[in-house]
């Protein structure tokens, strides 16, 4: 059995423990007291680590943990912008830090000459890693959909409804050499080997930075405490899977993560519950759906509107597959753009959007993860994902995608003699909409372009 081809879910297994960090602080917490505690080791890989309050909180803890002695490995996509790798260059410089980028471009400042190895070199360099991963002394790691950001824990002006799950037992053995395999791997090259794009003053004060942590922790004291206060779930059928990092290069297509996770998919029996911030399905996956609609299955997607996504062009892609979708029975909720239940920022949260990607089949089998039902997800990057069979876990999921399909929260689609119609609460009434709900002219500009590009494939 190898992490990134995983076998069915009736696979006996030493167990796991899985608690959902669905709450902004308490994701936050669990990555910086893991960090602050740590003794031995931190491996850290990321799709997206921004250097803003929440970014660099939980780097100078990262820094602070090597300081004391804990040996740091750090793989970041590149993704990421060229003005980082002198903050790159600095952090490899310390002892006990190593730092690799992913897939790296190698032509690293901004100009005419960067744009053309993107043109020539697109077919490689659009392939990024996704995957999520916070290991901590190889006893604790953090899985699931959250980047390193403002954003993903509720600390700016639009907070992405996010999900992790913290692993315990067995599960955090299956994420080490996940990470293992991706740190070995030949496209994961030290940064000591890209040249840099030359020197930003602001992150040359990096270690400088003062942050305050404590006030983003929710009162959070310690990882001992933070555990004995959840509801762990120690269970034996746990598996992280993830895309073998060659899918970057386009290989080992079998063993993909999609070939994990179709199958369950299309054994559902009673209820599907799919949240995905990006969907695409694609005539495929329409039919697929369909199909288990014929069967009888209640189909529920939850992605977000457009006013809602903070990817317009996916938004148009997706919109071509609305009718097919509802006539076929699926039922169809857009996240409003919205954040007004109790969700509160020091920076003022003033808007929302979905960011979750999760999948629940007949209130038994669960998936928390990286991997949106898209295009890119499918073919392009490489994702990352717990599946789970707990009953106690998925009715939580199910909770959770019933909570957020109230008309406070989503729009509810339906088709009124072909036309496509929204509801959804408006001003504390109920009201139906006859275009997209809330979206600017330049969404829904760029939307409708993308209806009708044949880019499909790369969104």
């Amino acid at each position: 059995m190898t992490a990134h081809k995983p076998q069915g879910m009736g696979v006996k297994t030493r167990l796991s423990g899985l608690v959902l960090l669905d709450d902004n602080a308490d994701a936050f917490s669990a990555r910086l007291l893991s960090a602050r505690e740590a003794a031995v080791s931190l491996d850290l890989m990321y799709y997206v680590w921004r250097l803003d309050t929440c970014g660099r909180a939980l780097l100078c803890e990262v820094i602070r943990a090597a300081d004391r002695g804990v040996q740091v490995r750090l793989l970041i996509d590149d993704i990421n912008p060229a003005a980082s790798d002198e903050a790159y260059r600095l952090l490899d410089g310390h002892p006990n830090i190593q730092l690799k980028l992913f897939n790296p471009s190698a032509i690293r400042r901004r100009g005419p000459i960067r744009w053309a190895e993107w043109v020539f070199r697109f077919g490689a360099l659009n392939r990024r890693m996704h995957a999520k991963a916070w290991i901590a002394d190889g006893r604790l790691a953090v899985v699931g959909g959250r980047n390193i950001g403002d954003e993903y824990f509720g600390q700016a002006n639009t907070n992405f409804r996010d999900l992790d799950l913290l692993l315990l037992g067995s599960a955090v053995e299956q994420t080490t050499r996940i990470f293992e395999e991706f740190w070995n791997h030949a496209l994961a090259r030290p940064v000591q080997r890209v040249r840099s794009a030359g020197r930003a003053p602001v992150l040359r004060d990096l270690l400088a930075f003062d942050v305050e942590p404590e006030r983003l922790m929710n009162g959070r004291r310690s990882m001992e405490a933070m555990i004995a206060a959840a509801d762990v779930r120690w269970i034996d059928k746990v598996r992280v899977i993830a895309d073998p990092p060659d899918k970057a290069r386009g290989r080992l297509r079998e063993n993909w993560l999609m070939k994990a996770v179709l199958p369950i998919i299309r054994d559902s029996r009673r209820r599907l519950d799919i949240i995905s911030p990006y969907f695409i399905p694609g005539a495929r996956g329409v039919d697929i759906l369909r199909g288990l609609a014929r069967r009888g299955v209640v189909v529920t997607v939850l992605t977000n509107s457009l006013a809602a996504t903070d990817v317009a062009a996916v938004h148009g892609a997706y919109a071509n597959y609305r009718r097919r979708l509802l006539r076929a029975g699926i039922n169809l909720f857009e996240f409003q753009p919205f954040d007004g239940r109790n969700r509160i920022s020091v920076f003022g949260s003033k808007g929302a959007s979905l960011h979750t990607k999760a999948f629940t089949v007949d209130s038994r089998i669960g998936f928390v993860g990286s991997f949106n039902f898209d295009p890119r997800s499918v073919s392009l990057n490489v994702e990352m994902g717990i599946l789970f069979e707990d009953e106690v876990l998925v009715r939580t999921l199910e909770e959770r995608v019933d909570q957020e399909k109230q008309a406070d929260a989503s729009y509810w689609l339906s088709l009124d003699r072909g036309v496509l119609r929204w509801t959804g609460e408006h001003e504390g009434r109920l009201k139906q909409f006859r275009g997209e709900p809330e979206a600017t002219l330049m969404r829904r500009l760029v939307a409708s372009i993308v209806r009708w590009l044949p880019i499909e494939s790369h969104l």
